[in-house]
């Protein structure tokens, strides 16, 4: 009994420790992830698999339509005797059974319509690249505004260890009389802001990382221990264009489809050529009439059997001039669809350009940056050796650490923003991970 409660114990306490751990998720895993679980990409791929079981091919569309139809009918009063053609006063019971087979010959309109289905599967499969690559770029956006937070926090704790510090020293200097209480009183105040500060960036930190979570659909009861990973390195392919765009992308296939639109409306106006096969035959019998003689069923459907053989022509003369209206609205539909083309080219060109130029400014920033931590660096370590000497108060040395934290954050951020916007640019190209 007491091995049992001492095992589980141990796992309790192992349970415990596992939930402790940090869990790392770099930007990678949380786009699998999100690629795995959403549901708007789950709906899309759905709807390519009804897109292509929609699909139907040219031979397809030539192959014959065969239908069976039975009907049983009553005819009372003045009525037409199948057996003498002759009109009299009977009730009859009709059976009559057809078989129809229909084929196109020459239908313009099956291969217009195949080209329309065939531009719908890569409209549909390309629907989702767009979904797909909007969804990475959230998650992009999410992932590094969580990933600022994390660095600001980083550096926030580790400059609190120095305020415990100074904190602790000042407390012993004021009990020796080496300084007033006004210092411990200022001292008190800029470390109680510290961890206030620090309290509000957790705060700030764990919204968005639920945020982060949410939007990839996971669910992570230890939000706390989560640690987001930069180890993606981002290699641009100079070569690589905006054709791969998948907005891009989708706005030529669209003037595909436009163009195929109006290939088949302007087929409802070419002639059409069918070939038709028919079987019938027929059973009746005469209702309540004496001395009426039937003959059999079986001798009946074989003696009453016929069928019909042909080919059938449609050549469209004259509609009232609908269906030319309806043709030139498709082609104003494809020059609209095709300026789109224009359109989003020229945002997704206008966007990269944008994008470049952020950079080149935070590669411009990094020096200065670089510079004005060295300064920040040198100025708090003079104003750790005078506030230790009393030579300034601890309000001015609070002032000179948050320049130092300040300019820390800036030069860490500025570098992660050339990283953020490297991903940016591959995925408004089309390169998705």
């Amino acid at each position: 009994m007491n091995k049992i409660i001492f095992l589980l114990v141990a796992l309790f306490f192992c349970c415990l420790t596992l939930l402790g751990q940090e869990q790392r998720w770099s930007l990678q895993q949380c786009i699998e992830a999100g690629k795995k679980t959403s549901i708007a990409i789950k709906i899309q791929q759905l709807d390519i698999k009804k897109v292509q079981k929609e699909h139907n091919s040219v031979g397809n569309q030539f192959l014959p339509a065969i239908f069976f139809t039975g009907n049983q009918s009553y005819n009372f009063g003045s009525s037409i005797n199948p057996s003498t053609n002759g009109r009299e006063s009977l009730n009859i019971q009709n059976d009559s059974f057809n078989l129809n087979a229909q084929m196109s010959l020459l239908d313009f309109k099956a291969f217009a319509n195949a080209q329309k289905s065939k531009i719908a599967i890569e409209l549909s499969k390309e629907t989702l690249k767009v979904i797909e690559n909007e969804y990475q770029l959230q998650i992009l956006e999410s992932f590094y505004q969580a990933l600022f937070t994390q660095e600001l926090l980083k550096i926030q704790e580790e400059q609190f260890k120095n305020a415990e510090f100074n904190l602790e020293r000042v407390k012993k200097e004021v009990a020796i009389g080496a300084k007033s209480k006004s210092d411990w009183y200022d001292m008190q105040l800029s470390f109680a802001q510290e961890e206030k500060r620090i309290v509000e960036t957790k705060q700030l930190l764990g919204f968005q990382k639920k945020q982060l979570f949410q939007l990839i659909n996971t669910e992570n009861s230890a939000i706390e221990a989560v640690v987001l990973s930069d180890i993606m390195q981002t290699t641009l392919n100079q070569k690589m264009t905006i054709d791969n765009n998948p907005k891009l992308r989708y706005a030529k296939l669209n003037y595909k489809s436009s163009l195929a639109d109006a290939k088949l409306e302007r087929a409802n106006n070419l002639p059409s050529l069918i070939s038709f096969y028919g079987f019938s035959t027929f059973y009746f019998k005469t209702l309540n009439q004496l001395n009426g003689q039937t003959i059999d069923f079986a001798k009946q459907i074989k003696d009453n059997k016929n069928q019909q053989l042909g080919i059938q022509l449609n050549v469209p003369v004259f509609n009232g001039f609908r269906a030319s209206k309806r043709f030139s609205a498709m082609k104003i539909e494809a020059e609209k669809t095709k300026l789109l083309i224009e359109q989003e080219t020229l945002k997704v060109k206008n966007q990269i350009e944008l994008e470049h130029q952020n950079k080149q400014n935070y590669i411009k920033l990094s020096a200065k940056l670089q510079e004005m931590k060295g300064f920040a660096e040198a100025s708090f370590r003079s104003s750790q050796a005078k506030f230790s000497s009393g030579i300034i108060d601890a309000v001015v040395f609070s002032s000179v650490k948050n320049q130092w934290l300040a300019t820390a954050y800036d030069l860490l951020k500025n570098q992660l923003l050339v990283k953020y916007v490297d991903q940016k640019i591959t995925l408004l190209k089309g390169e998705m991970y």
